[in-house]
């Protein structure tokens, strides 16, 4: 009966653990079934989807800054250009990249469907290959290794819609974000020694965030944060809320590392006046005034030494010093004045001249040791003449050259001081600049450029 018992428990036992282990199974199961449920639950954004809103991608040039930053430490790594071009219902990117040193200048080139960033084509120039590729249902292309010197013909077959990799920077702006908004994306990549064509990110997070632009304030962003799904890298986009502007992305590299690249703004332009290129190339070169004159530093100018004043004569500038002439214009008076309080404030860089300004400057050269220049062809107007070059000056000064003791029959009486004097010579800088009026049309005019 004990056996019978014993064996009856164990007939139990076993009947328990059989039924335990089929609702482990059960609960195992559905975990396993729940996990890809929950990871990609998500929806998935690809070319043509809903949330692609392309007219956030407007066709221009942009410049960022790329930085490598730990801690409080930012090193400057090189400069990033975007060259957006939109035609015959395709947008084109340019991505080029060029390290501080500006040794070499890495570029991208992909095209792309204008309303659904569908990919069509994808050409690279890096250090170490060349790689075209046109995109269809089959990948079709060429991959040029630098090292090797070899071309392999590719054949690529993957099985998804995706974005190309050159696009994603943008591709973020286009999504309808908002507080919550989560979704995934599918994103091309060749990589030749990788046989993986499309790897998937996903957008973790969607918040409200406030960018400090060292030029331009304060503005309301988004703070997107993207991680990639195998190997967990993550990335920071802040995208503007009005006009979804790419402000700055950062990615993880490790070890508390940071890749961050900042937007320089070149649309950046705080000067109200217009430049006007075409008029004022033509005033520097349909005239028929002259502009005649001498460049000089004055003989009391420079420095004073020891509170005398130099005596050198006049000096001139020496032969081959560069003048440079341009037209006065509403801009340029105002891009002085908005420089001026700029570097008063001391909060943000200087406004650069407009990128077309030199069309509008014309340079002579000092042709003699007396400073002579000359400009021709000018019509009547204002014009801002400028100088800069260096001179040698020099002052007299006095020296203690000694002391006479005086004696008499009981001793020391007193002392005189000796003097001396001597001429010195030093090097200055003499930077000068002057607006000089053409009244009528085939005026000379002569101007002493002096400091």
């Amino acid at each position: 009966m004990k056996s019978k018992s014993i064996n009856g428990s164990l007939v139990m036992k076993l009947t328990f653990l059989k039924n335990k282990t089929a609702s482990l199974v059960k609960q195992l199961l559905f975990v396993m079934l729940l996990l890809p449920f929950a990871a990609f639950s998500q929806k998935t954004v690809a070319p043509g989807s809903k949330d692609i809103n392309t007219k956030y991608i407007k066709p221009e040039k942009s410049l960022y800054t790329v930085y490598y930053v730990k801690d409080t430490s930012w090193v400057k790594q090189g400069s990033l250009t975007y060259d957006i071009v939109a035609a015959n219902n395709q947008l084109s990117l340019t991505n080029s990249y060029t390290p501080k040193d500006n040794s070499r200048t890495s570029t991208r080139t992909t095209v792309a469907n204008q309303q659904t960033l569908k990919p069509i084509s994808y050409t690279s120039d890096e250090k170490n290959s060349k790689l075209n590729l046109d995109f269809g249902e089959t990948v079709t292309g060429n991959y040029y290794s630098k090292k090797t010197k070899k071309d392999k013909k590719l054949k690529l077959h993957p099985k998804e819609a995706y974005i190309d990799w050159n696009w994603t920077d943008h591709f973020i702006g286009t999504l309808p974000l908002d507080v919550g908004y989560k979704a995934r994306f599918p994103q091309f990549y060749y990589n030749d020694e990788s046989n993986v064509l499309v790897e998937y990110y996903t957008i973790k997070e969607v918040k409200s965030f406030i960018y400090n632009s060292p030029r331009t304030g304060k503005h309301e962003t988004w703070l997107v944060t993207v991680t990639e799904e195998s190997t967990n890298a993550i990335y920071n986009y802040i995208i503007d809320k009005k006009d979804h502007r790419l402000w700055q992305r950062e990615m993880s590299m490790g070890k508390g590392m940071w890749e961050i690249t900042v937007n320089e703004e070149l649309d950046y332009q705080p000067i109200k006046n217009k430049f006007n290129k075409e008029e004022t190339a033509q005033q520097i070169s349909k005239g028929n005034s002259v502009i005649i004159g001498t460049a000089y530093a004055r003989s009391d100018s420079g420095k004073k030494l020891g509170g005398l004043v130099n005596t050198a004569k006049k000096q001139y500038a020496p032969k081959g010093t560069e003048i440079t002439l341009f037209p006065n214009s509403a801009y340029y008076e105002e891009w002085v004045e908005v420089n001026k309080k700029i570097r008063k404030q001391k909060k943000m860089p200087e406004v650069p001249l407009n990128a077309d300004f030199g069309y509008s400057v014309k340079k002579a050269k000092v042709y003699d040791d007396q400073g002579h220049f000359e400009f021709s062809d000018l019509m009547p107007g204002t014009y801002v003449v400028m100088a800069s070059f260096d001179f040698s000056n020099s002052y007299n000064y006095s020296y203690v050259s000694g002391y006479t003791n005086y004696y008499n029959y009981w001793g020391y009486t007193g002392s005189s001081t000796n003097y001396g004097s001597a001429r010195q010579s030093y090097i200055d800088k003499a930077n000068v600049e002057k607006r000089v009026t053409i009244d009528k049309d085939g005026e000379k005019k002569e101007v002493n450029l002096k400091e």
